[in-house]
């Protein structure tokens, strides 16, 4: 693990995202609401298949091949989805409301964070979606930190949490270019580049990420990856379940997912067809390789122990009766914080 003692990590379950973007907006009340973030979205939930953003960020380049750094291409504020601006005072305040509609203000946009929300992919009646939440993976071996000649993208020893030092960072941007997931940006008020940073002041006060604690469908599960008794370790380790989204970017990122299942597939004559599953294997192997095939057949096989009338404690994980299970200890309540 490169200069990391212990990794904080991330499950997230597609089969329960609900696409309600609530962990972007608990993202950007925290994290990016001042001057220069406008268009920064540090945490996104796009529907795939899809463009995602920033545009085509899947075929963007980066990340490392036979253990060499890889080029990338640089995204752009346009690709990320710039903010707009609305006509809300001529609205809410001029007294317009029954004559003018909400509308941007200026250039009609031609793309943004979630343009192809929705729309998938496939033929009506098996046409199919599903939503993929994305943030910094925390890669334990991030390209950033590679392609930076400053030094200013580094883990933290004490938990892998990778970090931008704003004070170092002289805004050269190799760092986009070589992330492979595209989830760093740029802020052209500070002229340095900015990213997710797992809300480490959160957790070193024992408090959950804020798209954590905020998802109210308990798609998220934190902890330190080697925490034996929290939820990351019985997901990706013991039953396997978890995987991690293109690992042949080669980054070993600490975001992993549970592929999703999707509804049954329909026969011409509208009775379920079993023969296929209705979001193609291909697609699945494509975003998680042969590991999110072998995935589901893990879920399918803690199912088919339920079903049976047994038990399986990797289903209850899934479930998550208790948020606080969810979290790794990292459970505490931020309002009993006074935060400086």
């Amino acid at each position: 693990m490169t200069g990391a003692k212990r990794q904080m990590a991330m499950v997230m379950d597609l089969n329960k995202c609900l696409g309600c973007h609530t962990c972007s907006v608990a993202c950007k009340t925290q994290w990016t609401k001042t001057q220069g973030r406008e268009a920064m979205w540090w945490n996104t939930v796009n529907t795939m298949p899809g463009e995602g953003t920033p545009r085509g960020w899947e075929s963007m380049g980066g990340g490392f091949h036979d253990a060499a750094a890889q080029p990338g291409e640089m995204p752009t504020t346009g690709g990320f989805g710039e903010a707009w601006e609305f006509n809300y005072d001529q609205v809410f305040s001029e007294g317009k409301g029954q004559e003018e509609h909400l509308q941007v203000v200026g250039d009609a946009p031609d793309w943004g964070p979630n343009w192809d929300e929705d729309e998938g992919a496939g033929d009506y009646p098996n046409s199919y979606h599903f939503y993929l939440p994305r943030l910094c993976n925390h890669c334990t071996h991030p390209a950033c930190v590679a392609a930076c000649p400053r030094k200013a993208i580094e883990k933290r020893e004490s938990d892998g949490i990778v970090v931008i030092n704003e004070e170092r960072c002289n805004g050269y941007r190799f760092c986009m270019e070589a992330c492979p997931y595209k989830k760093i940006y740029f802020n052209h008020a500070k002229q340095v580049s900015q990213k997710c940073i797992f809300c480490y002041p959160r957790l070193e006060q024992g408090v959950a990420t804020a798209c954590s604690r905020q998802c109210p469908g308990r798609v998220r599960f934190l902890g330190y990856a080697d925490d034996e008794d929290g939820p990351i370790y019985k997901l990706v380790t013991q039953y396997k379940l978890a995987v991690p989204l293109h690992p042949e970017y080669g980054t070993q990122p600490n975001v992993f997912y549970v592929p999703p299942t999707g509804p049954m597939r329909l026969g011409e004559d509208g009775d379920v067809d079993e023969s296929q599953p209705r979001i193609p294997d291909k697609y699945i192997e494509h975003l998680f390789g042969e590991a999110g095939l072998q995935a589901l057949k893990n879920l399918e096989r803690e199912k088919q122990i339920v079903q049976g009338g047994g038990k399986s404690e990797a289903l209850d994980v899934l479930i998550a009766y208790k948020w606080e299970d969810m979290f790794g200890g990292f459970d505490r309540n931020p309002a009993t914080i006074k935060w400086v």
